[in-house]
């Protein structure tokens, strides 16, 4: 790419910068004929609804990090209500979650009475704030939960702290973050119950599919109890009592999708390594122009689920708008952050969330229509996202560095050209 002369801007009258096919570099999942013939294999076999595949799938998430149980599920959702359901969260019983984050994290454990406590985002990675976080400790919090935003883990040892000198479980959200580690710890591994999605734009895609994993075989046993009544009988404990009924849902995953979601877990590595080559590429471009786009320290592995920067208006010259029309017109897909705050959304804002609680008479029911967290809401607001490039460059991360070069070199043009307007 040539730098020594800065071009025109499009939106300036000058060339549209990423002339190339962002669907042949964007296009997910990577399905191939392993893919195919593994499907193939399952309806072959005519056993659709309980295949060995789904205890194949489990022992390869277990194997990948480090668990002694894992339990599959139909979504990522239910592995997380089996996942707040098996630490014994009561009705009215607080967790400290994340706002910034997919609903999935925090509205499965209204259904069994639990109460999200919102904290604020921390800065370098934008996952929950251990410091906020500790603010909001009283007598009736319980867990925390732990969200690997796009794939950068968060601060875990501040977190670690925290959840040992209050008592409280860690339920830890992996959806984003196959394959990424901290301290050499593979994430899926680092709460007391962690759960993984495997749903269609997923790392390792099955579809639809969910995992939850554990060391405790007593939390193991109740998401068991939960949702999977086909393993009630074969448990070793009273809890075998339940198997005429299991407590009232089923959520086991369809062999189908297990068979997709394995054969994508061992594609992980070679389809993570493209993401984070074609990233990291991109990444030193627009450091290099003042966007801030999270690389990791060194103690982090991250992957890239999805890729956002944060824009900082004194260093770039333009208010995000005027910036991301720009970007537009040169061709790039670029967009605002995909997930909505949950503290603003009227699931908690106009009190709905409270139908679910069931909380006991003459308990506190919360009120969230005042609930602001100022640092986060401002974070939110700078973020730009953009494609992940999960495919082979072919010359398109060219394209976006060159597009990015020129509107941020023709900053004060664009800004009369828009504010003339």
């Amino acid at each position: 790419m040539k730098t020594d002369t800065v071009q025109i801007p499009a939106i300036l009258g000058g060339k549209v910068s990423v002339t190339l096919d962002h669907e042949t570099s964007n296009k997910w999942p990577n399905l191939s004929h392993r893919d195919e013939e593994a499907v193939l294999q399952i309806m072959r076999d005519g056993n659709i609804s309980t295949h060995p595949v789904i205890r194949q799938l489990e022992k390869a998430y277990a194997d990948f990090t480090g668990q002694t149980y894992a339990l599959a599920h139909n979504n990522g959702t239910s592995a997380l209500l089996a996942a707040f359901y098996s630490i014994g969260l009561q009705a009215g019983d607080e967790v400290l979650v994340p706002s910034a984050t997919f609903w999935a994290s925090v509205l499965p454990m209204t259904w069994i009475g639990a109460v999200p406590v919102f904290c604020e985002s921390e800065k370098e990675r934008m996952g929950i704030d251990p410091v906020d976080m500790e603010k909001k400790i009283t007598d009736k919090t319980k867990a925390i939960v732990v969200v690997h935003l796009w794939g950068l883990p968060s601060k875990m040892t501040e977190i670690f702290a925290i959840a040992e000198k209050y008592n409280l479980r860690i339920v830890e959200d992996a959806s984003h973050a196959h394959g990424a580690t901290w301290r050499g710890r593979p994430c899926g591994s680092l709460g007391d119950v962690s759960v993984f999605s495997m749903q269609g734009d997923k790392l390792a895609p099955a579809g639809e599919g969910g995992v939850f994993l554990c060391n405790e075989y007593e939390y193991y046993e109740k998401a068991i109890c939960l949702g999977d009544i086909t393993r009630i009988i074969e448990l070793q404990t009273p809890a075998r009592r339940f198997a005429a009924t299991s407590f009232g849902i089923k959520t086991r995953i369809a062999p189908i999708s297990a068979a997709i979601g394995l054969n994508q877990l061992r594609q992980l590595k070679e389809h993570n390594t493209i993401r984070s080559k074609n990233l990291l590429f991109l990444s030193e471009k627009l450091e290099s122009l003042g966007f801030h786009t999270f690389l990791p320290p060194d103690h982090i592995e991250r992957v890239y689920f999805e890729y956002l920067i944060r824009y900082d208006e004194e260093k770039t010259g333009l208010p995000r708008d005027i910036l991301l029309q720009a970007l537009l017109k040169e061709g790039c897909q670029v967009a605002l952050p995909r997930y909505p705050l949950l503290h603003q959304q009227p699931f908690f804002t106009e009190g709905v969330f409270s139908q679910f609680l069931r909380l006991p008479t003459g308990e506190h029911v919360p009120s969230y229509g005042n609930c602001s967290l100022p640092f986060t809401e401002s974070a939110n607001n700078s973020l730009l996202k953009l494609p992940s490039f999960p495919n082979q460059d072919n010359g398109i991360l060219d394209q976006y560095a060159e597009a990015f070069e020129k509107v941020i070199g023709h900053a004060s043009e664009i800004n009369e050209k828009c504010n003339a307007q």
